[in-house]
């Protein structure tokens, strides 16, 4: 339903399949559930992941390298009826594009933003990122990176994100529902996805034994929300933390 004639050129195995699986089959779910084709629009950053936008048959744009969220609240701004979703990688929004992330929060713009987590600048070929474990060797830190990762939910939960969620991209059925509801929801909303990188950062192994899914779990308690997505042991996925206010275009 969603296809287009462009020709993927993602590495083989690359988690970003999974991403673009479960995104179509999240569109394609809610214009037969009544939403209009013609109101959804998507944007995406620099990086592997910006591809995407290629791969999808609704309006696209292109931004520049950590500005997707601005961009994504002129749209809304000017169409309130537009169902917006950004995609950026790691380190496009959790490096260059963290102020409009914490901006975008914080005023809670009606947008949605999918991070594809890989851990990794693997466009240019293995830099480490803000969220690439201490110790990770790449192009920029060949003896290993000294840094502890930041969590970026916990700054999303901290700066006044309404819908808070973490996904996997080898489980597709499980994101497509996590973008559904993200999309669905009136307020910014974030899901970080755990998306490997077969080619500078494979970490299938480790996260098919590492990833479980949050069952019964209470999404409008905030201080549970900033403990669980603090986890290391075991890594859940899922909605964190979900709330309804004041939308920022309430005010245009």
């Amino acid at each position: 339903m969603l296809e287009t004639r462009a020709s993927i050129t993602w590495c083989p195995g690359c988690g970003n399949f999974g991403i673009l699986n479960a995104v179509k089959k999240a569109i394609s779910e809610l214009i037969k559930e009544g939403e209009k084709k013609e109101n959804f629009v998507i944007a995406s950053g620099i990086g592997c992941h910006a591809k995407i936008v290629d791969y999808i048959d609704v309006n696209s744009f292109y931004g520049i390298h950590g500005r997707v969220p601005p961009a994504l609240t002129g749209m809304k701004l000017a169409n309130k009826n537009l169902k917006v979703i950004g995609f950026a990688g790691d380190g496009d929004a959790y490096a260059e594009g963290i102020e409009h992330l914490i901006h975008s929060a914080k005023r809670n713009t009606d947008i949605t933003m999918i991070i594809h987590n890989n851990g990794v600048f693997a466009l240019t070929t293995g830099q480490f990122t803000p969220t690439s474990p201490k110790g990770f060797k790449g192009k920029s830190t060949p003896s290993g990176n000294i840094e502890e990762p930041i969590n970026p939910l916990k700054i999303m939960l901290a700066s006044g994100a309404t819908f808070v969620a973490r996904g996997y991209a080898a489980r597709v059925e499980h994101l497509k529902k996590l973008i559904k509801e993200a999309v669905k929801h009136r307020g910014f909303a974030i899901i970080d996805v755990l998306q490997p990188c077969v080619a500078f950062n494979n970490t299938y192994q480790i996260l098919n034994q590492k990833v479980y899914e949050l069952e019964n779990f209470d999404t409008k308690n905030l201080e549970e929300a900033m403990r669980k997505v603090e986890e290391k042991d075991r890594i859940p996925i899922g909605i964190f933390y979900q709330i309804e206010k004041e939308v920022f275009e309430d005010y245009f």
